[in-house]
């Protein structure tokens, strides 16, 4: 059961944070739209499962486009909403996963006993920086009028997705005390904004925090999930 997740949960995380175009997050309304998603929700499905065969996955691919409709349908926006649905999301995949742990034993990957733990740290990475950089800029959104010192063009959201990944990196290799470093450095480095003005300073503590603390989370997720796989000795798997 627990390899069949883990796939599934690369797959989805693939399919709604990776191969989702803003075009098409934007244009959900659309019925052609949501197919369009929904083939890829499958695509990605069948691809890490290695199973075509499986009805299962086309109405997993069916339940994820009825719960994005219904987010879209309701107007629904903000961190509350997306976590929702993301939360509806986990629960079909561990639904699917209990029904038909046979799925991925079935699939042509089975014979790579080390994967699943490959899948799941890739799931667990591409949650804690890509799917952390959404959640972190729909918390800080009420306060989008803060008026922050002139960048790069994109230096936050890129400065959010190397820190993310670096703690996320740092928990798995069981090294969590460089996270302490990496706050230090950032502090440092945002001493005159936060020192001259109180709101841009309360803003930038917040948006650190959550970031910070969404990596942990994930890490530490990662590596529940992966110590209930079998561990990543690909060499060893080789006959």
């Amino acid at each position: 059961m627990i390899e069949t997740f883990a796939a599934l949960l690369l797959a989805h995380v693939l399919a709604d944070f990776v191969l989702q175009t803003r075009s098409i997050a934007e244009t959900k309304r659309s019925p052609a739209t949501l197919l369009l998603h929904g083939a890829i929700v499958l695509a990605t499905a069948q691809a890490a499962t290695g199973r075509i065969d499986a009805p299962e996955l086309l109405a997993l691919a069916v339940l994820h486009v009825a719960i994005d409709w219904t987010k879209t349908k309701a107007g629904a926006s903000g961190l509350g909403p997306f976590l929702a649905d993301q939360a509806a999301h986990l629960v079909t995949l561990a639904a699917l996963a209990a029904l038909r742990p046979d799925l991925w034993a079935g699939g042509i990957w089975s014979g790579l006993v080390w994967l699943p733990g490959l899948m799941a740290l890739g799931a667990g990475f591409i949650l804690a920086t890509r799917a952390g950089g959404f959640a972190v800029g729909l918390l800080m959104r009420p306060w989008a009028d803060v008026e922050l010192p002139t960048g790069l063009t994109d230096g936050g959201r890129l400065i959010g997705l190397l820190e993310r990944g670096l703690i996320f990196l740092l928990v798995i290799v069981g090294e969590p005390a460089g996270i302490g470093f990496l706050i230090a450095a950032k502090s440092v480095l945002r001493f005159e904004t936060t020192s001259k003005d109180q709101r841009a300073g309360e803003y930038v503590i917040i948006g650190t925090l959550a970031s910070f603390g969404w990596a942990l989370v994930f890490a530490y997720a990662t590596l529940w999930l992966m110590g209930h796989l079998p561990p990543l000795e690909i060499a060893r798997s080789a006959p």
